[in-house]
């Protein structure tokens, strides 16, 4: 292999690749990134097994060929270098690195030793811009559970259905579900779960690449499912298992409704965190009458805390404790400058939405205290 490049190209692409590695004894192949020349191009390649990436740096090919290198070592020196060209050439299961005044000798393993990543060749089920995604995919990625015992929900539940891409979350405390309208009437009615930590790469994947008119082929096939943004792919194994009914924890009718500036809400809730107690517990009190609610937080050893705060407020009066980091979550998910909380009473699930917005809804639990 030897391949001419742009250092400021090559450094982008291995920002993106090697996130997924970890250090991994029992196979150090998966340490190692794969550099494979295809259509012409420099492919780098990672995978964990359960995630797999590839991405198409663009170059002068001299020389087809292939090598597997330390992912860290290789990401560091090449983010080092200056932005100019850099010359990568293969020789003795060595990959040679020159850039101006720098060279390296970089230690291999044979290709044909790195797992193989799939390779889908399905037809798109869905085209969708990408930053239409990376948005939908934020507002519900936090609220899955790490669970072994419960993998269904230690992912992203994703319905197609005609014109719609419904997402739902949960780690049977808070839930999140997004829809997402498509430019489409023939989406087949199908469901999967997606694993968290695919949906945080897409997200990042995003963010870096930082185009948001980019549109983002979806491809189901089998078990697996494939993201692709053109310049990169990412790969990965779907959950299997069945999704829970969450719809049936949504309320239906709501006793109390309150419409409340989002950006005061958060500040008094991180107020009153200050002086909550080992639970993360802060109480709200609901005064229909003086059109006000009341956020409290005590703990023994700190001291206490009350604030108050104008709302619309329609219903009875009611007195309802939270864990105030799940609020946080679910608030820091809203894009609207004001919030609709809908409640009934200290027990049952409590809902949150953006006023003007139906596509998104948050739910969450009251704590006993």
């Amino acid at each position: 292999m030897h391949i001419i490049c742009l250092q400021e190209n090559l450094k982008q692409a291995l920002n993106i690749t090697e996130k997924i590695i970890g250090r991994n004894l029992t196979l150090p192949i998966l340490n190692n990134i794969l550099l494979n020349i295809e259509n012409n191009k420099l492919k780098i390649s990672s995978t964990n097994l359960e995630i797999g990436i590839n991405y198409w740096v663009s170059g002068k090919i001299e020389e087809k060929g292939s090598i597997t290198v330390p992912a860290k070592l290789f990401s560091d020196f090449i983010s080092n270098l200056p932005n100019e060209k850099i010359e990568l050439k293969v020789k003795d299961n060595q990959l040679k690195i020159k850039c101006k005044n720098f060279k390296a000798n970089l230690k291999g393993l044979s290709a044909d030793d790195f797992p193989i990543i799939p390779k889908i060749k399905d037809k798109p089920l869905i085209k969708i811009k990408a930053s239409i995604l990376k948005n939908a995919f934020s507002q519900v990625v936090e609220m899955t559970s790490i669970s072994e015992s419960r993998p269904e929900i230690s992912g992203v539940y994703v319905m197609f259905d005609k014109n719609i891409i419904k997402l739902a979350a949960t780690d049977s405390f808070r839930l999140a579900e997004k829809n997402i309208e498509v430019n489409s009437n023939s989406l087949k009615s199908q469901s999967i779960i997606i694993p968290q930590r695919t949906i945080q790469e897409i997200v990042r994947i995003i963010g870096e690449k930082d185009e948001s008119n980019q549109e983002v082929e979806i491809i189901l096939s089998g078990s697996q499912i494939l993201f692709d943004l053109g310049y990169t792919q990412v790969i990965s194994r779907l959950i299997e298992g069945q999704y829970p009914d969450y719809q049936q924890i949504i309320p239906n009718n709501l006793e109390t409704e309150i419409i409340i500036n989002k950006k005061e809400l958060i500040n008094n809730i991180k107020i009153a965190s200050l002086f909550s107690g080992k639970v993360n517990d802060i109480k709200i009190l609901v005064n229909p009458k003086k059109s006000l609610i009341e956020i409290s937080s005590q703990d023994i050893d700190i001291g206490e805390n009350k604030s108050q705060i104008e709302a619309e407020i329609k219903g009875k009066e009611v007195e309802i404790a939270f864990n105030y980091r799940y609020l946080l979550d679910g608030l820091n998910n809203i894009f609207s400058d004001k919030v609709i909380i809908g409640l009934n009473d200290n027990i049952k699930p409590v809902i949150i939405r953006p006023v003007g917005d139906l596509n998104y809804i948050y739910i969450v639990m009251p704590i006993k205290v």
